[in-house]
């Protein structure tokens, strides 16, 4: 057990705490439906996953197909020492980083060897409140996009898992492998630089809110709209 991960390890213990337990079961006895039930509750979060790792549509719908024909074909290697999302959300990274490594780009996990610089801020500038009174909602909402994207993969990971998926810090860390402090540190250097890269792009215009220092809360605002497009489907609860 890597250190600080008690928290996992205690989630793994409770009894009852996968409501996708039932759907699987049936899904093994040979019930179609119930895998086709599991894809309609999972398919939105797993498509913003992929969406916001691949940065283009088009793979992430190729990646959204990868991820659940093999969770489908590896169901039986689901071994419930985590929740079904948490394996699943794997299934999704490593399918979206097979598309990242196809367009010859790098999509390696371990920790980047960034100096401080890096994502500490360099602007202070006083933001004002109405950053769309300078840019409209598309246009913020692509600064967003572009800077998330331009965050190296490790870091990109965790920010879309926690700040764009919504997963929590425990689960987030366990698909991730990480330990809970390697996770929020990488998650607070993300939000950083993040900020820092839309902090120049709005600076000596009406910025951003000073909330966004804490980022999340405006990405889901912002992004939820084309992160959660999955054409023809609904999530089930």
């Amino acid at each position: 057990m890597k250190p600080g991960n008690s928290e996992i390890e205690q989630r793994r213990r409770t009894p009852g705490a996968d409501d996708d337990l039932p759907l699987v079961d049936r899904a093994l006895a040979g019930d179609t439906e119930a895998f086709e039930l599991l894809v309609r509750r999972h398919e939105r979060r797993v498509y913003r996953t992929v969406l916001a790792l691949t940065g283009k549509p088009e793979d992430a719908e190729e990646a959204l197909q990868d991820t659940f024909l093999n969770a489908y074909q590896h169901l039986r290697d689901f071994r419930r020492d985590s929740r079904f999302t948490t394996w699943l959300t794997r299934i999704a990274i490593n399918a979206a980083l097979h598309k990242i490594r196809g367009r010859r780009e790098n999509a390696s996990l371990d920790d980047p060897d960034l100096s401080e610089s890096a994502y500490m801020p360099q602007h202070f500038e006083r933001w004002q409140e109405n950053p769309e009174q300078v840019y409209a909602a598309a246009e913020l909402r692509q600064l967003i996009e572009d800077a998330i994207q331009a965050l190296p993969p490790a870091y990109r990971v965790v920010f879309v898992l926690r700040d764009v998926s919504e997963m929590d810090t425990v689960e987030a860390a366990e698909a991730l492998g990480l330990t809970i402090a390697a996770l929020k540190s990488r998650l607070l250097r993300a939000r950083l630089m993040v900020r820092e890269r839309l902090a120049v792009r709005l600076e000596g215009r009406p910025g951003l809110k000073s909330k966004l220092v804490r980022t999340g809360w405006m990405i889901r605002g912002m992004m939820t709209g084309r992160l959660s497009r999955v054409p023809g489907q609904k999530e089930v609860n």
